[in-house]
């Protein structure tokens, strides 16, 4: 199974508009981020966790030409708002999306004009199919489970898949809860904002922290902000965690 980091970084990106800290002027490519996304390949199925503000400029970069689905985590601008360039997926019939139920509720008051019986001629026609926190659910041939997680206050989705999983904008991985699903993990994939706390997102030590929780064997930061750049990161935490960046490509099992 491949995984390619289509973005990495926080909502704002990096670099920040505006912002001249030495991050956000570097010259290492790696310290570029657009918002976080991944696309995931297995045999003939290809599936995207969240579509950001940059999607279309992602999916070009990438050369995606056909997807069986998008997964989304939560409804916040930098996980969604690039949904409405899945309408060259849906000339063909309804685009099938996946997220909790309250996901697909904000979607729908959001980009009304998507899900319409008569559509606009061009909106994207897209398909909601809900999926339940734990419950198993297949994209073409890829099974994900959907793992609620905590961001602040806000129950939302992480997704395992095979012996992987993307826990993205979290601050709790409810370990209680998420044992036996998040048990013989071994990529964690997960989001670290930076190294002062924040109420929530975790830092990078509370992700390594959840990952050892885990038992992952391989952990990849993502959601990164504009504080700390690629080489600090590296520095400090690999082998065991490290940097993902826009471009990454890695296999799973």
């Amino acid at each position: 199974m491949r995984i390619l980091f289509l973005g990495t970084g926080t909502s704002h990106g990096v670099p920040v508009i505006g912002c001249h800290c030495p991050v956000c002027t570097s010259s290492d490519p790696h310290d570029r981020r657009m918002r976080s996304s991944i696309l995931i390949e297995e045999g003939d199925t290809s599936a995207v966790i969240d579509t950001g503000c940059e999607f279309r400029i992602q999916a070009l970069g990438a050369g995606i030409t056909h997807l069986d689905g998008v997964l989304y985590t939560h409804a916040h601008a930098d996980h969604l708002m690039g949904l409405d360039d899945l309408r060259v997926f849906s000339s063909s019939g309804r685009f099938p999306i996946y997220g909790f139920q309250s996901v697909l509720d904000s979607i729908s008051r959001i980009f009304p004009y998507a899900f319409q019986t008569l559509p606009y001629k061009g909106a994207p026609q897209l398909e909601r199919n809900a999926v339940g926190e734990g419950e198993q659910f297949s994209v073409g041939g890829i099974v994900f489970t959907a793992i609620p997680v905590m961001h602040g206050m806000m129950r939302i989705a992480g997704y395992r898949f095979g012996s992987a999983a993307y826990l993205t904008d979290v601050s709790d991985i409810l370990w209680n809860e998420n044992r036996e699903r998040l048990e013989g993990v071994r990529t964690l994939i997960i989001g670290a904002l930076r190294d002062r706390p924040h109420w929530s997102h975790f830092t990078f030590q509370q992700a390594v922290d959840a990952a050892r929780t885990i038992g992952a064997e391989k952990v990849y930061f993502t959601h990164i902000n504009h504080e700390t750049s690629y080489s600090d990161i590296q520095r400090r935490f690999a082998p065991y965690a490290e940097s993902a960046y826009d471009g990454l490509e890695i296999e799973v099992d």
